[in-house]
């Protein structure tokens, strides 16, 4: 996770090829809605022409006549996706973001949601199918097009894919397979520029789409391996694949090099987990993945009210994503629900975290 380097780039608006200006501007946040054949059409109502979504929950009758729980509730956001194909998810956000890695600038793009609203499917896609291949595998294709469409410039791509759980940080690119063996521990740290490494993490060369997919799907498998490992009864895991590009024209002086990453994140599940029928291990997996996402959000909400300090430091998720976060690059995040009845509550969280996500200023910085 480090970044260095210099020159000058573009960075593109989400609906056009316009280049965004090296203003502030909020964290774009598209919220997807999972198809199912059992949608909440009155309590959730999606409109995506107007890109609002109205939530109506029925006060609890259990809750005694003095009841001050609010029934109605109106989102808006960048985009809304219904019913709509991982082509259009990803031509329509992500597409300019991950062109512009190319020419040097930074991207950041993270799925939050419940577990089974189809964040995996959104950031990784289905098996077997090319059509419903996801963001990530969308993305390496794109970095490699733009790559080979610049026979002037000469090219380094790296990966690395990290999986954090109970704040415990997990190689899924290690030569020796995934392990939960203490001793060989990843550790953070800032170097004197201000740049977040991870030590120990593998980052290796990828020389095309295929070496690059392949590296991908590595850390699938690991990731499959680590899921068992760990609780084989949840896969409630914070997993982070970045994609590093460096660049040095051929033509022009051979000192100036642009280093850019794009940080593909994959949050845990945000559901809250009863005690009553949670045991121990999956109530301390709840409980860290509550202060990681708490301390997402008050990450979030501090750059929004432009605090003299803003809390990065507590929790390695949003240790890792500093940089990214605070203004060296873009910013996006996928809020996905689930539209059946017995969600509404949890989208309804969904939707007011993404909400607060939205109003989060960052400003690009020009690279000198």
């Amino acid at each position: 996770f480090s970044t260095d380097g210099a020159g000058q780039g573009r960075l593109f608006s989400l609906s056009s090829s316009t280049p965004w200006r090296m203003v502030k501007s909020a964290v774009r946040v598209c919220v997807r809605t999972r198809p199912t054949a059992a949608f909440a059409h009155t309590e959730l109502v999606v409109k995506p022409e107007d890109r609002t979504i109205d939530v109506n929950i029925k006060k609890n009758p259990h809750m005694g006549v003095v009841n001050n729980m609010r029934e109605n509730y109106g989102f808006k956001f960048d985009h809304i996706l219904h019913n709509s194909s991982q082509d259009t998810v990803y031509a329509d956000t992500i597409s300019d973001i991950t062109k512009s890695i190319v020419q040097g600038y930074n991207g950041t793009v993270l799925v939050y949601g419940q577990t089974g609203a189809g964040k995996t499917y959104t950031m990784s896609g289905g098996q077997g199918d090319y059509k419903a291949r996801g963001m990530i595998p969308r993305a390496i294709q794109e970095i490699f097009t733009e790559v080979n469409a610049r026979p002037d410039t000469e090219f380094n791509v790296k990966m690395s894919y990290l999986e954090i759980y109970n704040e415990q940080l997990y190689d899924l690119l290690s030569p020796a397979g995934f392990t939960t063996e203490k001793g060989n521990d990843l550790l953070i740290v800032e170097d004197g520029k201000g740049h977040i490494h991870v030590k120990g993490l593998m980052m290796p060369h990828a020389g095309s789409e295929e070496e690059a997919m392949n590296l991908f799907f590595e850390g699938e498998t690991n990731r499959a391996i680590a899921e068992h490992q760990l609780n084989a009864a949840s896969s409630r895991s914070h997993c982070i694949l970045t994609i590093y590009v460096e660049s040095r024209s051929r033509v022009e002086s051979a000192d100036r090099m642009l280093s850019s990453k794009l940080n593909l994140v994959d949050l845990a599940g945000s559901e809250r987990l009863g005690t009553e029928h949670s045991d121990k291990d999956r109530l301390k997996e709840a409980k860290n993945i509550n202060m990681s996402l708490s301390s997402l959000l008050g990450v979030i909400q501090a750059i929004a009210s432009k605090a003299s300090h803003v809390p990065f430091r507590n929790s390695k998720l949003t240790h890792l994503l500093s940089s990214s976060l605070s203004g060296d690059g873009k910013a996006l995040m996928f809020a996905n629900i689930s539209p059946r009845l017995q969600h509404a509550h949890e989208s309804l969280n969904t939707l007011r975290f993404a909400s607060q996500v939205n109003q989060c200023q960052i400003a690009p910085r020009d690279k000198k």
